[in-house]
């Protein structure tokens, strides 16, 4: 759960997201570190964390797969706050800073 958040509640991973890292000097936006998106299932708050380098590999990828399910209000909702759920176009970039470029 998110320490900081009074209610105490488990965190439920729902997607992931990329770091906004700002434009380029080209304009070209940068393309950020992995981030997992949590809601918590008691009172419902959205945060972002950073992946450890021993979270699991087949569960970040189950956890993209899965937000493709996300309804649109939850997409909606996830855009106000500023983040931008990672698609299924975006698998092999994932699967680069995952794994590593070479795959």
């Amino acid at each position: 759960g998110d320490r900081l958040a009074k209610c105490q509640g488990l965190m439920k991973p729902i997607g992931l997201t990329f770091k906004q890292e700002g434009i380029n000097k080209y304009g070209v936006k940068k393309q950020g570190e992995l981030m997992l998106i949590h809601q918590c299932v008691k009172c419902g708050k959205i945060s972002i964390n950073r992946l450890a380098g021993d979270d699991d590999e087949k569960m970040i990828l189950k956890i993209l797969k899965d937000s493709l399910n996300l309804s649109k209000e939850k997409i909606k909702e996830l855009k106000e706050k500023g983040i931008e759920i990672i698609t299924l176009n975006q698998k092999q970039e994932v699967l680069n800073q995952i794994f590593g470029k070479s795959l």
